[in-house]
């Protein structure tokens, strides 16, 4: 039989080969995503699972821990994770954001506050933030380590930068079509791209997914469509997410 499979067309090779090794595809043997939209038409996209969960770890709570997010607080293209996770008050206290300010690169986005671009220091404030809030952005700037400069600029002495950069990742767009879709991080990569700026000791970096949530991210599912446990498990060779704490050192 081996003789003869030997002389056989690889297209008969390649089907006694599944015959023997059957894989059951079901719904993702397919040529198209199942989520067209990275999963937000389903609910909450898996990438975004482990960017909210890396946030909520820093959300203050004033009547237990002050938190990251706190004080005068930047959050990168919008206010979506000011909104969720930091307590909002009118003046300074333990475990309150006092001050809220968007950075966008056009004034057409209603929500900026500041208008200018990361790589470029003239359009940003100094010494200014106590946290700044930057996810999944830095992939879609060519210049990464002007950028992480930027931030770190834009940062108070003894404030914090909580950023998350894609790894396993589809095409970004429309952001690929805009300005551009550049990079995809390792641990390894983005820990060495925020050394550039601040110092090692203070510059925490963690990967979260594992293949079956890189698998389900790349079809486009939501985080609810797997279970709390699949989540959870994180494998060094999946990094589907980057998460980064960085603080600049107290003056």
């Amino acid at each position: 039989m081996r003789r003869l499979l030997s002389r056989a067309p690889q297209s008969l090779k390649d089907a006694v080969y599944r015959a023997q090794h059957p894989v059951r595809f079901g719904s993702l043997r397919r040529l198209t995503p199942i989520s067209d939209d990275y999963g937000f038409d389903r609910g909450t996209p898996v990438d975004r699972y482990y960017v909210e969960g890396f946030l909520a770890r820093f959300a203050a709570s004033p009547d237990y821990t002050g938190g990251a997010i706190q004080g005068r607080v930047m959050e990168v293209g919008g206010r979506d994770y000011i909104d969720a996770f930091a307590v909002l008050g009118d003046r300074p206290g333990p475990g309150i954001t006092h001050h809220v300010d968007v950075l966008h690169y056009s004034a057409a986005n209603p929500e900026a506050t500041i208008v200018g671009s990361l790589t470029e220091p003239e359009t940003l404030p100094a010494d200014a933030f106590d946290c700044i809030i930057c996810t999944q952005t830095l992939h879609v700037i060519y210049d990464v380590h002007a950028a992480v400069a930027g931030l770190y600029r834009m940062l108070a002495p003894g404030g914090t930068l909580l950023a998350t950069v894609p790894g396993i990742t589809r095409s970004c767009v429309p952001d690929r079509d805009e300005w551009g879709d550049w990079w995809r991080f390792t641990s390894l990569s983005a820990r060495r791209v925020l050394e550039e700026s601040f110092p090692a000791e203070h510059v925490t970096v963690e990967a979260r997914g594992n293949i079956l949530t890189a698998i389900g991210f790349l079809h486009g599912l939501a985080s609810r469509e797997l279970r709390r446990d699949e989540l959870e498990v994180d494998d060094p060779d999946y990094e589907v997410v980057i998460t980064i704490r960085a603080t600049k050192p107290a003056a």
